[in-house]
C-alpha cells in the first residue's frame, strides 16, 4: 500500500513538472546541457543542474533589481568566475530554497516529523547560497594575493628596462595563473580601449584587495612619470615577508591535522588488541569448563 502512495505522489509531481515545463517553454535536457557545457567547460554537468538553469532562466524573467545592486552583483559574478545574470543568481537561490519546501508538502502527509527538518534545510539553503557568489570572490582575491609577490617581483625587474605599463601587464599575463591571467586580459583589454588609470582602478574595484590596491597605486605613479623602482622592491619585500609568515601559519596547521589521523590510527590499534585479548580470553574460559 505504501509503494502505490509513493508511485502516486512521483506520478503526481512528475506530470505537474511535464505541464509546468509546457506552460513554461523550457528547453530541452540536452539543448540545456549544451549551453552549459558551452560556458563552463572544467566543471561536471549533472541532469539537476540542468532542470536549475532551466528553471532559473525562466523565473530570472520576473525578477526586478535595482541598478545599483544589479551592477554590485554582476560585478562580483564576473570576479568570482561565475557566468550568470544577477536575475538568475537570484532565481536559482530562491529554486534551491524552495525545493526541500516543495518535498515537505507531499512528506506532510507521511511523514509530519520530516517537515521542520525540511524547513530548517531550507533556511540554511538560502543563507548558504546566498553567500555563495561572496565566497568564490573571497577564493579568487586570495589567488590572486598570493601571486602578487611573484607580480611585484617581475614588476620591479621590468622597470630597469621599460616603463610601459601595458607591455609590464602583458609579458607578466603570459605566465601568470589562471585567475590572475582572466583579471590581466579585461585589465588589458580595458587599458587597449580607454584611459589606462581608469582601467587600472577598475581591476583594484573588482578584486578590492588591500594588496592589490599598493601595486595599483605604483603603476598608476609610473603611469604620471614617477620612479616607482624602489617603491616596487620595497613592496615586493614586504609581501615576500608575508608570504612567508602565510606559509608558517599554513605549516603550523598541519600537526594537528596529522595529531588527529594519529590518534584515530592508535584508537584502531588499540581496538585490535582488544579484541584478541577478548578472544583469547573467551577461549581460555571455554578450556577451562
Amino acid at each position: 500500500m505504501n509503494i502505490l502512495i509513493y508511485l502516486s505522489i512521483f506520478l503526481f509531481s512528475f506530470g505537474i513538472y511535464l505541464i509546468i515545463a509546457n506552460v513554461l517553454r523550457l528547453p530541452t535536457l540536452q539543448t540545456s546541457k549544451n549551453i552549459i557545457t558551452f560556458y563552463g567547460r572544467d566543471k561536471k554537468i549533472d541532469k539537476i543542474n540542468i532542470l536549475l538553469d532551466r528553471l532559473g532562466s525562466k523565473i530570472s524573467k520576473f525578477i526586478i533589481l535595482d541598478e545599483y545592486k544589479r551592477k554590485k552583483l554582476l560585478a562580483t559574478l564576473k570576479t568570482a568566475g561565475i557566468i550568470e545574470t544577477p536575475e538568475k543568481h537570484i532565481a536559482t537561490i530562491w529554486i534551491k530554497t524552495a525545493i526541500p519546501l516543495i518535498i515537505a508538502i507531499p512528506l506532510s502527509f507521511l511523514l509530519p516529523i520530516a517537515i521542520p527538518i525540511l524547513l530548517v534545510i531550507s533556511v540554511r539553503t538560502y543563507f548558504k547560497e546566498s553567500r555563495s557568489a561572496e565566497k568564490s570572490l573571497s577564493k579568487e582575491k586570495e589567488k590572486i594575493e598570493y601571486e602578487l609577490p611573484r607580480f611585484t617581483r617581475e614588476i620591479a625587474q621590468e622597470l630597469k628596462s621599460t616603463r610601459d605599463v601595458l607591455l609590464i601587464l602583458e609579458r607578466y599575463k603570459n605566465n601568470a595563473g589562471e585567475t590572475m591571467k582572466r583579471e590581466l586580459n579585461i585589465t588589458i583589454a580595458d587599458m587597449k580601449s580607454g584611459n589606462y588609470e581608469t582601467a587600472l582602478t577598475r581591476f583594484e574595484t573588482r578584486i578590492q584587495s588591500p594588496m592589490l590596491s599598493d601595486v595599483v597605486r605604483g603603476l598608476i605613479s609610473v603611469i604620471r612619470g614617477d620612479d616607482a623602482l624602489v617603491f616596487f622592491q620595497l613592496l615586493s619585500h614586504d609581501f615576500k615577508a608575508l608570504e612567508i609568515q602565510r606559509l608558517k601559519h599554513e605549516a603550523a596547521k598541519r600537526p594537528g591535522k596529522i595529531r588527529k589521523y594519529s590518534f584515530l590510527m592508535l584508537g584502531c590499534m588499540l581496538i585490535m588488541y582488544l579484541v584478541i585479548i577478548g578472544i583469547s580470553v573467551v577461549k581460555g574460559l571455554g578450556g577451562m569448563f
